[in-house]
C-alpha cells in the first residue's frame, strides 16, 4: 500500500508541477503576443507609454490626407475618430478598396516622432453585393462602395 500510495503522491506532484510549468509558458507567450485595439484619442491620450506597444489602430481615413510614393511605395494618411486624428506611415501598396472615408486598422507601433508606423493595413468593409447596373460602365473601382 505505501509503495502505491508513493508512487501517486509522486504522480500527483509531477502532474501539478507540469501544469505550473505549462501555466507560466503560456501565460509568458500570451502576454508578448497581445495586440491591443485602439482608438486614435486613445493612442494619443496614452501619450509615451504607447511608444513601441504593438497596437491595431482602428478609424476613418481623413479626407485629402492620402499620399502614395509609387518610387518608394511608402503610403501616408491620416486615421481619425470623432475628435482627433494620428498620422500613419506604412509601406506597401494599399488594397484596392482603400480609399478617403473608409474604415481602415493598421497594426503596427507608435514612434517616437508621433507617427503609427503601420506593418498591416486592413480596409473595413460590409459584406453586401451590389450588382452592376445593366449597361453602365464605371471608371471607377470605389463608385459601388461609395455610400458604405
Amino acid at each position: 500500500m505505501t509503495g502505491t500510495r508513493s508512487r501517486r503522491l509522486a504522480l500527483g506532484i509531477s502532474l501539478l508541477v507540469a501544469l505550473a510549468a505549462l501555466g507560466l509558458l503560456a501565460s509568458g507567450l500570451l502576454g508578448r503576443n497581445i495586440v491591443y485595439y485602439w482608438t486614435p484619442t486613445q493612442l494619443l491620450d496614452a501619450g509615451d507609454q504607447a511608444q513601441g506597444a504593438r497596437i491595431r489602430l482602428g478609424g476613418r481615413v481623413a479626407m485629402g490626407s492620402i499620399a502614395f510614393d509609387e518610387a518608394t511605395a511608402e503610403l501616408r494618411f491620416r486615421l481619425h475618430d470623432d475628435s482627433r486624428e494620428v498620422s500613419v506611415r506604412a509601406v506597401g501598396t494599399p488594397p484596392e478598396m482603400f480609399r478617403e472615408g473608409i474604415g481602415a486598422v493598421v497594426e503596427g507601433t507608435l514612434a517616437r516622432d508621433g507617427v503609427f508606423e503601420a506593418r498591416r493595413l486592413l480596409v473595413k468593409h460590409d459584406n453586401r453585393y451590389r450588382a452592376p447596373v445593366e449597361g453602365r460602365h464605371s471608371g471607377d473601382p470605389f463608385e459601388s462602395v461609395e455610400d458604405l
